[in-house]
């Protein structure tokens, strides 16, 4: 039964040592039958996210320890995303409630189980890369920032300033610790803690930019929805960006795929020219990849 969970945890923990990753991904249902399982690795924490009833938990711990061939566990966690609450089970070792993690140079401050996410998402690694890449001298506004992990990554890229904007303050003060954990200037970042659609003068006192990120959430109760007011943000580009800027777009929802977005932008910025799609971590495969997280590029013309 869970023979393609031994086979990842075995390959994965072969080597010491290693960053924060997807280990395995069920939810890209390549997988049959483990579709509701998703494992990260979150040093010392290997965190198990079950979306159904898990059978047999204690082979698939045993699984896991045998895989730990270097001994790098301090602690296995199953999170029931099929309970109200999320709540979380110590399978073994230690309750660890926060870590700091390293991917590539930077380093993340992490909550593995705490809530339904864990503070850093994995599958946008590659987009971390791109903005280390991509930054320098750059002024870069980051809307719906959560923990600021894409400012982060600016910041370390050269990046001459970097506004994160989100209506969680709780999230946005995660986000400076993650800045501080990095040696970032917080002179340097600027943080809006409101709605955005309320938060477009405050925005535009930091700007113009010359990139700019929109990552919503498919949902956020009372604050914004996808499909209707994805279209009011893509208005506001010409009023906020500078010339050639690069527009980092993105949508994670089962029913929409990337085309929603450059429609969108074809209709509402046709100033926006689309370049390309950019991949999501490897270690996201997903059957059904227009159901999953898609990220476009545009330039701002």
């Amino acid at each position: 039964m869970y023979q393609p969970i031994e086979k990842a945890l075995v390959q994965f923990f072969a080597e010491p040592a290693l960053e924060t990753r997807r280990v395995f991904h069920g939810r890209g249902h390549l997988f049959e039958g483990l579709e509701h399982i998703n494992i990260d690795w979150f040093e010392p924490v290997l965190l198990i996210t079950a979306y159904a009833e898990l059978e047999a938990t204690d082979k698939l711990t045993s699984i896991a320890q045998t895989a730990d061939e270097h001994g790098q566990f301090k602690s296995i966690l199953l999170q029931k995303r099929y309970l109200p609450g999320a709540p979380v089970e110590v399978l073994w070792g230690d309750a660890i409630d926060s870590c700091l993690v390293k991917e590539g140079n930077l380093v993340f401050e992490v909550h593995p189980g705490a809530q339904q996410n864990a503070g850093l998402f994995l599958d946008m690694r590659l987009l971390r890369e791109w903005l280390q890449q991509h930054s320098q001298d750059k002024n870069v506004l980051n809307l719906f920032a959560y923990t600021c992990s894409l400012s982060v990554a600016a910041l370390a890229g050269g990046a001459k300033q970097v506004t994160n904007v989100d209506m969680s303050k709780t999230s946005l003060k995660w986000g400076r610790l993650n800045h501080r954990h990095n040696n970032q200037d917080l002179r340097k970042v600027n943080s809006i803690p409101y709605n955005i659609f309320k938060s477009w003068g405050r925005i535009k006192q930091f700007g113009r930019y010359d990139t700019l990120i929109i990552d919503p959430p498919s949902r956020q109760k009372g604050s914004f929805e996808v499909e209707k007011n994805y279209q009011a943000l893509i208005k506001k580009i010409g009023s906020i960006v500078n010339p050639d800027a690069d527009v980092i777009a993105t949508i994670n929802s089962p029913y929409l795929g990337s085309d929603f977005l450059i429609h969108r932008f074809q209709r509402y910025a046709p100033q926006c020219r689309f370049i390309t799609e950019m991949p999501a971590s490897a270690e996201f495969e997903d059957k059904y990849p227009e159901r999953a997280l898609n990220i476009c590029h545009f330039r701002h013309r």
